[in-house]
């Protein structure tokens, strides 16, 4: 039912600056997204305008210069770095012979080419779908043909009725089939939340470093690559330090300017675990010259899918690329770190992200010399099960010598529980 343009399609670009437009495409990024999904690019189209044509978008004398281009260069797919409606779609298809992309239809077409896992690809495919049943009517002159006979839904259906009902049927069922997987999804956080388990999530723009940085954090091998959206499965894994040892860390797909909003809809029980995490790590790539404007993306991503209100620390990454800039945390006037300068692909300042995160999460560590009697066994095992003892040694009446390095968070919710704990302290 789609077109993939897979590896080997030759395209020609074009890119409208429009002057009322406030928030410009970027051209740049575009050539990217074209990339990413294996196409050639021959030629890239400029022009400008104040509002787009209704017909051809480009109005009707670029449409024929870009009509000369094709002819030429022989290309096979027109991409454009906007979106189109059905009808411009439609014109422009009939006009150049060939065929017609917008901006979310590479996005998605990206999307489907990433998809591995059973999940993503319902997710992609509920998204093309809702993508493709708004241009039925326009797409195709020949599903306006009468259609009759046993087994279709009542003589003279046309075929565009026959295609709207089985995409319909289609989308109910992934549907109900996404709905089993966040149901599995929601059983798993509730056992994590059960066992007392926080998460953190990964977001950002797409190709910040959320991957490499992820990997780096729990000593994962997940896909990483220098294009856009390499991730589009969510990974979780322990964390790979001692003081965070019960801490569960999501890598998530990555966000872009204009992000479909089918495929966040699509896409909801994946970023799920950005709703339900204690805390996001925003990842940034601190060389890019847009980093406003994509911090500013995430931002309206976020509040979209209602994560806004959940604190956020930015890891400003890539600093390897930076002339003689060193690592450092930034904090703020609590002393409460909000930004943490490192470098996911040498490990460069990833100690100060360790130093960050467990203030953040467990408050300041403090340490104590206890002095357990023989009658305080079930307090030593908690302190085992937290992994907060440094050493130990038994006296000879057989009462036990602990060491202990523990969050302070942790130790005022022992005292609560134990409130007979600080007469122990020697």
């Amino acid at each position: 039912m789609f077109n993939r343009y897979d590896a080997g399609e030759r395209a020609v670009l074009v890119h409208i600056w429009f002057f009322q437009d406030k928030e410009l495409e970027n051209l740049q990024e575009f050539k990217n997204l074209v990339t990413s999904a294996g196409i050639e690019v021959l030629q890239v189209v400029i022009g400008k305008r104040n509002i787009p044509h209704s017909k051809y978008f480009v109005g009707k004398g670029k449409a024929l210069e870009i009509a000369e281009i094709i002819k030429v260069s022989k290309a096979s797919v027109i991409l454009f770095n906007h979106t189109l409606t059905p009808v411009q779609e439609r014109n422009l298809k009939q006009l150049y012979k060939c065929n017609v992309l917008d901006r979310i239809g590479l996005i998605l077409n990206i999307f489907a080419q990433r998809a591995r896992s059973y999940e993503s690809k319902l997710q992609v495919e509920l998204a093309q779908l809702r993508y493709l049943s708004t241009r039925l009517v326009h797409g195709w002159t020949h599903l306006e043909r009468q259609k009759g006979g046993i087994g279709l839904r009542g003589p003279g259906e046309t075929q565009l009725e026959t295609d709207r009902r089985l995409l319909a049927n289609r989308i109910r069922l992934i549907l109900s089939r996404l709905n089993r997987v966040e149901k599995q999804r929601t059983q798993s956080r509730r056992v994590r939340n059960k066992a007392d388990k926080l998460t953190i999530s990964l977001v950002g723009y797409t190709n910040a470093g959320k991957s490499t940085l992820f990997n780096i954090m729990t000593s994962a091998n997940a896909y990483t690559a220098d294009k856009l959206f390499a991730t589009l499965d969510p990974t979780l894994r322990r964390l790979n330090n001692v003081n965070l040892r019960e801490v569960i860390l999501a890598d998530t797909v990555g966000f872009i300017r204009h992000l479909p909003h089918d495929l966040i809809v699509a896409f909801k029980t994946t970023l799920q675990e950005t709703r339900q995490a204690k805390l996001l790590l925003h990842v940034i790539d601190a060389t890019d010259i847009y980093i406003n404007e994509k911090i500013k993306v995430v931002n309206d991503i976020l509040m979209e899918i209602k994560a806004n209100n959940i604190p956020v620390l930015l890891i400003m990454n890539k600093i390897d690329a930076l002339d003689s800039f060193k690592p450092r945390i930034d904090y703020d006037k609590n002393n409460q770190p909000i930004r943490v300068w490192l470098s996911a692909k040498s490990g460069l300042g990833l100690s100060l992200l360790w130093e960050a995160l467990s203030k953040y999460l467990l408050g300041e560590i403090v340490q104590y010399n206890l002095c357990l009697p023989p009658m305080a066994s079930r307090l030593r095992s908690q302190f085992y099960q937290l992994k907060v003892i440094e050493k130990e040694w038994n006296e000879d009446d057989g009462s036990v010598i602990l060491h202990i390095r523990i969050p302070i968070n942790h130790w005022r919710y022992l005292c609560i529980q134990e409130p007979s704990l600080t007469n122990y302290i020697i």
